[in-house]
């Protein structure tokens, strides 16, 4: 089954479709969400044909969803609508209702998002790096650097182009938090000088931005190796601890139908599934995309 972009235009014809088929009940806040919470404190309202699930845009570009879409459908007979953004804007729909699932990568946000009630529980399910590409020459001098010190040295270069996602995905978070480890406040960083460029952009579009502009970026591996073969970049700052990137999965509390997406959850960190997300694109790529951690604290 080929991926299905879904519009912000179909969205929103969804979304009035639902609301035309009646006031939908009220979601009790009060209750305590819990890892369990999603089938027992919100039962499911409707039996829904389809889940509508909000992804982050790594997970969609390069291709996992497209795997795994026709068997989640296959396995409980509903169609998936993927719609893939950032971080920030998957949580958006999310906090607007307009989604029943989100898969996100930015725990710093996601645990507020389940204290509020809005989510009902982050499970982990697999991870990745980020790392920072840039040209084969490496004009900054940043090759192997921590990322840390890579920066410091792209900002006092001050001539090297850095693209930045700068759209609050998870990517860009990362790249914030990483600012703030090397002792700049970001806010000093966005109007540093004409060298730091936001793209306002997904992943992809980043990349073939910085290849333009012979610039740098910050990337989750994934997408950069899906993309690899298009842009003449490399991996200039490799991966470590303060690099991990962590992908979950939340069901909403106002999701038409509790139970199917709790369902994403159990399919998700299943034996079988996490094997297929931890072998998924060494074939093509060469090297592990992601690493499955079900029932990892991460």
């Amino acid at each position: 089954m080929s991926r299905k972009l879904v519009s912000f235009v179909v969205l929103s014809a969804v979304v009035l479709a639902f609301c035309a088929c009646g006031e939908q009940p009220a979601v009790d806040r009060s209750v305590e969400p819990t890892a369990d919470a999603a089938t027992e404190a919100y039962p499911p309202r409707e039996r829904v044909e389809r889940l509508l699930v909000a992804t982050t845009t790594s997970l969609y570009d390069t291709g996992l969803w497209a795997y795994l879409e026709p068997m989640f459908e296959d396995q409980y007979g509903v169609e998936l609508d993927i719609l893939y953004a950032g971080t920030g804007k998957a949580m958006e729909w999310g906090t607007r209702g307009d989604v029943d699932v989100i898969v996100v990568h930015d725990r710093a946000r996601e645990e507020p998002f389940i204290a509020e009630g809005i989510g009902l529980s982050r499970t982990p399910f697999a991870y990745n790096f980020f790392v920072i590409v840039g040209p084969a020459d490496d004009p900054a001098g940043i090759r192997d650097l921590e990322p840390e010190t890579a920066l410091t040295m792209i900002h006092d270069n001050a001539t090297v182009p850095f693209i930045s996602r700068g759209d609050e995905s998870g990517t860009h978070a990362q790249e914030k938090r990483l600012w703030a480890a090397a002792g700049y406040d970001y806010e000093d960083i966005r109007t540093a000088g004409d060298w730091y460029v936001e793209a306002a952009a997904g992943m992809g579009p980043t990349l073939n931005m910085a290849n333009e502009m012979r610039g740098y970026a910050l990337s989750d591996i994934a997408t950069f190796l899906a993309y690899q073969g298009d842009v003449d970049l490399e991996i200039i700052v490799g991966a470590g601890d303060a690099m991990r990137n962590v992908y979950s999965v939340i069901p909403l509390a106002a999701a038409r139908d509790s139970a199917m997406a709790a369902n994403m959850v159990t399919f998700l960190t299943s034996p079988e599934v996490q094997e297929l997300i931890g072998s998924y694109g060494v074939e093509t790529w060469g090297r592990q995309l992601f690493t499955p951690c079900a029932g990892q604290d991460l």
